[in-house]
């Protein structure tokens, strides 16, 4: 894991391709798609567009693992030792010590086999979420092919729902957006264009790229063309999940039982000489051989395998009882000794549902009014409904707003885009009157408005207003809510063409704001995992402000955040001495994710870390403990040793009490 930073360095990766512009770049291609010669050829040169990935293990793969541990490996090598003196040597053959040892070894097998087996559920994850097929372009004609087939310069139509087959680069799009929350972790769609609005040194991480879309993310809504740039391994979701291949890392304890397994087979091939040598002078060959191999199984344990399989299975059972389901017995012990736990905000600390708590007028009074205006917004336009308008619906229908909607009809609507950062609606109500909403981004709703509505009167909009509207909205951004204004107009004509330009000399009306609410129980929590020695560290895809809000309410210290962009700048050792006094870490990306957990264990720390999405995977794999939830996503719960029944730190901490 060490090199994933310059493997996946995301500027050298897309940089180039992202920023030339759209006509520069499909020069390179026939914009009427690849032959069916030609992507055969490309098919057969670079293989099937699937991320490589262990095939499940079987249940005789379980079996043979519990088998071959390393204990038992050394067991097995003395039952092979008196099959020659107990069984060939002697005149009459003795199993008495063969049997002991082979009821030893499959007691100790069936007890880890059965408890490990009964836990895994085997599928293979990352082929079937890709095991779908998608339109693209072959010899001219617009074609359904299974996505395994896609190859290098294929041109791929897509659609609201589609999966991305492949790493693409946009060359035509009407609002499209995109779902990446499979490998940000951030709830928010994004909008991809044909055309970037960035330089190439604008480029910092995977959520600048406006012109690039992932495999393995969906199109939420528009429509567009892309041109497979990567395929199968080679795109940003094959790395991620090459960071698995490797495997999990081993534990303390699993190290630990390697080192005194090693010990004891040194001391064996010391030891059986040394006796033979001595003895051999004075008694039978036979009989010293015999002997020396009597002192072999006297320096083993052999019960060992048996107790410790015993004893984790027995501590597997009494957590399941506490709804915490173990994948990987050996990861209890590391479980029990975590003494750093990381994880997401988003459905750990919080509800995981953004809710509108707030709607004000613009001296921050609340103001019934502002969420009707904003729900008539949300509830009209017929673009991308985001969580922001379904929360708005929510509380506008917890309002009785549901009659207003008959008494209201659509008349146009003027598109959400990320230039202008608004959506405006025109309604018209019963008696005929229109009346254009717009709600959007603070800044950007100021620009457009003159004047100003509080309680019903309207006034010029000063600066003196202006400087307190920005005010009330900086100190609601520093409580963690997400502000969204609101504006109308009335004076509109029937022969008004609506269009950018129509919104302007609007009324500002007041502000939304909106918070993911911190989980009631996630406070004491957090309390009784410090008091029983386990650090919290938040690990979060989103945006330093609302991570804040929601740390200081579940008591984890935030005076100081680090946010994605400063930790790629850190080298190794600087971003250990950052981890040691700081707790949050916002806007990172899975990889950075991964580098944290390895640091920390690089400095000697038993780390958990807890999370459900595919860009929890490398995590999940690099920490000592990988905990998910019943719900994660397939790759995650493949990813985890400990599977929690209930997303909640209570829930994590009486597993580790109990273990």
């Amino acid at each position: 894991m060490s090199n994933i930073k310059e493997e996946l360095d995301i500027k050298k990766m897309y940089g180039e391709q992202c920023v030339l512009p759209k006509n520069d770049f499909i020069k390179n291609y026939n914009i009427n798609g690849l032959s069916y010669e030609k992507a055969q050829n490309l098919l057969y040169k670079n293989g099937l567009n699937q991320i490589s990935q262990s095939k499940p293990k079987m249940w005789y793969n379980y079996l043979f693992e519990s088998l071959f541990s390393t204990f038992n490996r050394i067991l097995l090598g003395i039952v092979l030792v008196l099959i020659y003196t107990d069984v060939f040597l002697p005149e009459v053959p003795s199993y008495a010590n063969i049997i002991v040892i082979l009821v030893l070894v499959i007691a100790s097998t069936l007890l880890e086999f059965f408890e490990e087996y009964r836990s895994n559920k085997a599928a293979e994850k990352l082929k079937e979420l890709v095991a779908t097929t998608s339109h693209v372009i072959r010899d001219g004609a617009e074609i359904k092919i299974p996505i395994k087939e896609i190859v290098l310069g294929d041109i791929v139509v897509l659609s609201s729902g589609s999966l991305i087959p492949a790493d693409l680069r946009i060359i035509e799009s009407k609002d499209l957006y995109v779902g990446q929350s499979s490998l940000t972790g951030e709830s928010e769609a994004v909008k991809k264009l044909d055309s970037s609005e960035l330089t190439l040194s604008d480029i910092n991480s995977l959520t600048d790229l406006d012109t690039i879309c992932f495999m393995g993310t969906n199109v939420i809504s528009g429509s567009a063309k892309g041109i497979v740039i990567k395929t199968a391994d080679d795109t940003y979701f094959g790395k991620i999940a090459h960071t698995l291949s490797t495997g999990k890392p081993q534990t303390a304890f699993q190290k630990g039982v390697q080192s005194i397994s090693k010990l004891l087979i040194k001391f064996m091939l010391v030891m059986i000489p040394i006796v033979f040598i001595l003895t051999a002078w004075k008694h039978e060959i036979l009989t010293s051989f015999t002997f020396a191999v009597a002192i072999a199984i006297g320096i083993t344990p052999l019960l060992l395998p048996v107790i410790l399989s015993s004893s984790l299975s027995k501590g597997a059972v009494r957590m399941s009882k506490k709804k915490t389901i173990v994948k990987s017995l050996n990861s209890i012990q590391s479980f029990g000794a975590m003494n750093i736990l990381c994880t997401d905000k988003t459905g750990t600390l919080t509800e995981d549902r953004i809710v509108l708590e707030k709607y004000l007028d613009i001296n921050g009074t609340e103001d019934i009014r502002v969420l009707k205006h904003a729900f008539l917004n949300s509830f009209f336009q017929t673009g991308l409904k985001g969580n922001i308008d379904e929360a708005v619906i929510s509380r506008g229908l917890e309002n009785g707003f549901d009659n207003i909607t008959s008494k209201y009809k659509k008349i146009d609507e003027i598109p959400f885009d990320f230039s202008r950062r608004r959506l405006s609606v025109i309604v018209s109500d019963e008696n005929g009157k229109k009346q254009m909403i717009t709600k959007g981004a603070v800044e950007e709703i100021l620009n457009i408005c003159t004047l100003v509505d509080y309680k019903g009167e309207i006034s010029k909009l000063t600066k003196e207003i202006k400087d307190n509207i920005k005010k009330i909205s900086t100190s609601l951004n520093k409580d963690g809510l997400r502000v969204v204004a609101v504006c109308q107009k009335n004076d509109i004509t029937d022969n008004t063409i609506f269009d950018v330009n129509s919104e302007k000399n609007m009324i500002l009306i007041g502000f939304i704001g909106f918070l993911d609410p911190p989980k009631e129980s996630a406070k004491i929590a957090v309390e009784r995992l410090n008091n029983s020695g386990i650090r919290v560290i938040v690990l979060t895809g989103d945006n330093a402000e609302v991570t804040k809000c929601i740390c200081e309410k579940v008591n984890i210290n935030s005076n100081r955040i680090i946010i994605g962009s400063d930790i790629d700048k850190l080298s190794d050792q600087a971003l250990i001495r950052t981890l040691k006094d700081v707790n949050i870490f916002a806007k990172l990306s899975p990889i950075q994710k991964a580098r944290i957990v390895r640091l920390l264990k690089d400095d000697g720390n038993v780390v958990g870390y807890m999370g459900d999405g595919i860009n929890d995977s490398p995590s999940l794999t690099n920490s000592d403990v990988g905990i998910s939830v019943d719900t994660a996503v397939d790759i995650a719960k493949e990813s985890a040793d400990i599977i929690l029944l209930e997303k909640d730190l209570n829930v994590l901490l009486d597993g580790v009490t109990e273990r």
